[in-house]
């Protein structure tokens, strides 16, 4: 009789007016949209329209290789990167090639025993020399493991940069031809007057236009040997991307914004090896206000703008 007199008492709530309009009251709330004051992040195209990942996703997956700006330090780009990938890999399946700045030319024997598991993490990590942020990859590389995908170092030893810089170009001849297999095919292709070489040569002008001497510090320094260094680092990526791409593959490379951004560095090098591969950037930069895409930031095909406050990875 008591549990009868319970339900009796909650139907008359439900039927009185305060009820049903409470009812009604909530069911209105529900179906309110609420926008976060406080994005993370936002994503636009290049014609400074914000774009949804799922628009950005489906847009990607129609090329051949994707170069994935970041900023190294970035938590949303690193997130962004493992989304993307894994996504990718569903649709690709094993036609999909990974490869990264992160990694030197002379490091591919040890990084595949790792993929191949003939060494474990802890013995890779003994023997190789890798950034500081290494656990900011590792999902990269589970990735490839668990799919069993190549995982390609692309870029230069930096020892070889390095003896750019100091002794110029030329010096490069003098190297044994097991070196010069970690390098792009001689004589290395040199364009300065690409915008973003010529930007950073202008920071090392040793007078100004009106032939003014420069006070600035950088000038001191050998500038056309450094951008040559940098150069050499786009091109073997550009050279070794190529290289282990063939048609009906999709190469996604991860790469520090620089060296991609306004589809310059290693977009250019790609471009003077075979004209008519088809490349995708995606860029990311940090603004105080990302509801807006400033000018400056707009540098890729798709540009991940990140909230100024967003913590970074390491130091």
């Amino acid at each position: 009789m008591k549990k009868i007199l319970i339900i009796a008492l909650s139907l008359l709530t439900l039927c009185s007016p305060e009820g049903v309009f409470a009812k009604r009251k909530k069911s209105k709330a529900d179906k309110k949209s609420f926008q976060n004051d406080l994005p993370a992040y936002m994503i636009y195209d290049n014609a400074g329209n914000k774009v949804t990942y799922s628009a950005m996703l489906e847009e990607l997956k129609k090329h051949e290789i994707l170069l994935f700006g970041e900023l190294h330090d970035d938590p949303i780009a690193h997130w962004m990167e493992k989304l993307i990938t894994k996504a990718i890999v569903e649709v690709k399946k094993d036609s999909v090639i990974l490869g990264g700045e992160m990694w030197e030319t002379d490091q591919q024997l040890l990084l595949d025993e790792l993929l191949n598991r003939t060494i474990d993490q802890k013995t890779y990590l003994q023997y190789d020399v890798n950034w500081p942020n290494f656990r900011d990859y590792k999902p990269l590389i589970g990735i490839a493991m668990k799919n069993h995908l190549p995982f390609i170092c692309t870029n230069i030893p930096r020892r070889y940069a390095n003896i750019i810089y100091k002794q110029g170009e030329a010096y490069l001849d003098s190297i044994s031809d097991q070196a010069k297999s970690y390098l792009p095919p001689m004589p290395i292709h040199y364009d300065l007057k690409q915008p973003a070489y010529a930007k950073m040569l202008s920071l090392f002008a040793k007078s100004d236009d009106k032939g003014h001497k420069s006070n600035n510090p950088m000038a001191k320094f050998k500038g056309p040997n450094l951008v040559k260094a940098q150069a050499i680092k786009d091109a073997t990526m550009a050279h070794n991307i190529l290289k282990h791409w063939e048609k009906g593959k999709y190469f996604i490379h991860y790469n520090g914004v620089y060296h991609s951004q306004h589809h310059q560095s290693i977009y250019y090098y790609l471009k003077y090896y075979k004209p008519e591969v088809d490349v995708v950037t995606i860029s990311v930069a940090r603004q105080q206000n990302v509801l807006e895409l400033q000018k400056q930031n707009n540098t890729g095909d798709f540009n991940i703008v990140v909230n100024q406050s967003m913590h970074k990875t390491y130091d």
